[in-house]
């Protein structure tokens, strides 16, 4: 406050607040006492994050409460998300989703085959789909045939590389599953 208005002195800036001398240089000492406990918890974060640069919020307050308690410092989660985001030393969320679905492709698209189909029984009608599960350095696919009364897998095949004569080999395995004799 003082610095806003130098010629007006001290005492009647805290009458005017309602506020006593002793109240403002209190708040300053804590003031100098926060900024001092802050800089001590960002040294150990940063040193902390040295090692294990990708370790959250959580599990970083429970590695700092005994470092902090050598120095007579107790902090809450709360505080120290607030003063990591007030730092911007929050762990930003990747986006692991990757869009492995195109529709708009050239290629031909089929229509739904079962239309008005009632299934009332398994083994009636099966589904198929193919899911892409990510690998090292590399997709890999796993084809799945289902009963679509039941539920129940028929037929299962992972493959490494999508190759479509695998998937002849994911329905031959629900051929044996089934009742049905070929």
């Amino acid at each position: 406050m003082k610095h806003d208005f130098p010629k007006v002195g001290l005492e009647r800036l805290c009458r005017l607040f309602g506020k006593s001398r002793g109240a403002i240089y209190d708040h300053q000492r804590r003031r100098s006492k926060e900024r001092l406990e802050d800089d001590i918890i960002l040294q150990h974060v940063h040193q902390i994050r040295q090692t294990l640069p990708r370790l959250g919020t959580r599990k970083l307050h429970f590695k700092l409460e005994p470092l902090l308690k050598d120095h007579g410092i107790e902090i809450g989660r709360d505080y120290l998300f607030a003063l990591l985001s007030d730092h911007k030393l929050l762990i930003r969320w990747r986006k692991r989703k990757v869009i492995t679905t195109n529709s708009r492709h050239w290629l031909r698209k089929y229509t739904n085959l079962t239309g008005e189909l009632v299934v009332n029984g398994p083994e009636q009608l099966w589904v198929s789909d193919i899911t892409y599960i990510r690998l090292v350095n590399q997709w890999g696919y796993l084809s799945l045939i289902t009963d679509a009364y039941s539920h129940k897998i028929m037929g299962i095949l992972f493959s490494p590389g999508f190759i479509g004569t695998r998937l002849c080999r994911c329905v031959a395995n629900g051929i044996k599953e089934s009742s049905l004799s070929w």
